[in-house]
């Protein structure tokens, strides 16, 4: 069994595990992309992580995610996550919109999405969780973006978009990184730079206006107002700046940021995802083991692909068949959770991690 899922290392990373393997308590840190249904590829392999390889730990784990990242990390932080993860797939699966969704009727989808995967008990579980500490990102919004006005609105997130191109610094201009953190520990990232920031302590009154701030698509969805405990405003997809998380993970030099990601590249923030030469800082990328799903494995996939937000168009009108698409390649994907599981105890992991791109 091999080939299926690819694993690839940073600087520091790379030799820890060529020396020795991977271990649990290496890993410091996991984090995770922003992407909507692109998660649903690693459904399994979080699984396989998070019920079985983390089963015994004691030592603090740090998640750290935006938007879909942040409420699948939300899944495994639950008493029993198996269950999460399934009730958060079946869920994710089983969304279904008119011919013209508008933005209340994706915002009120994903409420009662949310409502179901957390169930009445989710929200004590994840703040109270043994060993895993959850933190999630968010932006505050500025000037026109901060408007559900499409009048004001799209100009600005035009505008914000094409700031970026210049660079990507200039995204401090419209929106303020928020990283919503438990409390009960510090993360190592707390301080993280690059973007104007603002820590706030996650409780059971913000939890989940925090999830879902996470996830709010600009234009998509509608706008999450004055979240219990932050400063007034407009809160969005933590993608904007976020996307795939380029940030200071942590300054140790003998712990592991574990990455789960549906591909193989990481791509900064959401107005990254056509700028090939955006690419993150290789100093943050130090401690990473990236876990990709291999080219091999996506061309076996139905449509040669793994899911992805264009199926609601690409399927518009028949549910039926989007619904059987994806349940057949998150079916496939049990395949990348046998497969890191084998690695990582038979120790072949030394021999199949390779140097991550800079």
């Amino acid at each position: 069994m091999s080939g299926n899922l690819s694993f690839l290392a940073g600087r520091k990373a790379l030799p820890m595990i060529r020396e020795g393997g991977l271990h649990p308590d290496q890993v410091k840190i996991v984090t995770g992309a922003a992407g909507g249904p692109k998660c649903l590829i690693l459904n399994h392999l979080d699984g396989a992580i998070f019920s079985n390889w983390f089963e015994d730990r004691e030592k603090s784990l740090f998640l750290l995610g935006s938007s879909a990242a942040a409420w699948r990390f939300a899944s495994v932080s639950q008493k029993r996550p198996l269950d999460a993860i399934d009730r958060f797939r079946t869920t994710y699966v089983h969304q279904h919109y008119s011919l013209k969704p508008s933005r209340e009727e994706i915002t009120g989808e994903s409420i009662a999405f949310l409502d179901t995967f957390l169930g009445e008990t989710g929200v004590d579980e994840i703040l109270n969780h043994p060993y895993i500490r959850l933190n999630i990102m968010s932006v505050r919004c500025r000037g026109l973006t901060a408007s559900d006005w499409m009048g004001s609105l799209l100009p600005g997130i035009l505008i914000a978009a094409l700031s970026n191109v210049i660079s990507r610094k200039s995204l401090g201009l419209f929106f303020e990184r928020t990283l919503l953190y438990n409390q009960r520990e510090i993360p190592p990232f707390f301080s993280m730079n690059g973007f104007p920031i603002r820590q706030v302590p996650l409780t059971e009154k913000n939890l989940r206006q925090a999830l879902l701030a996470s996830g709010s698509i600009p234009v998509a969805m509608s706008r999450v107002t004055d979240i219990p405990g932050a400063r007034k405003g407009t809160y969005r997809d933590g993608g904007v700046i976020d996307y795939h998380m380029d940030i200071p993970f942590t300054n140790d030099d003998d712990s592991i940021v574990l990455f789960p990601h549906y591909m193989n590249r990481v791509i900064p923030g959401w107005f990254d995802k056509k700028l090939s030469w955006r690419k993150p800082s290789s100093s943050n990328m130090e401690n990473v083991l990236l876990l990709h799903p291999s080219e091999e494995f996506i061309k076996r996939l139905p449509y040669g692909k793994i899911p992805d937000r264009n199926d609601f168009k690409r399927f518009s009108g028949r549910d039926n068949e989007r619904m059987d698409y994806w349940n057949r390649a998150i079916k496939e994907s049990e395949l990348l959770g046998e497969e890191f599981l084998d690695a990582v105890e038979s120790g072949k992991i030394r021999e199949l991690v390779r140097p991550l791109p800079e």
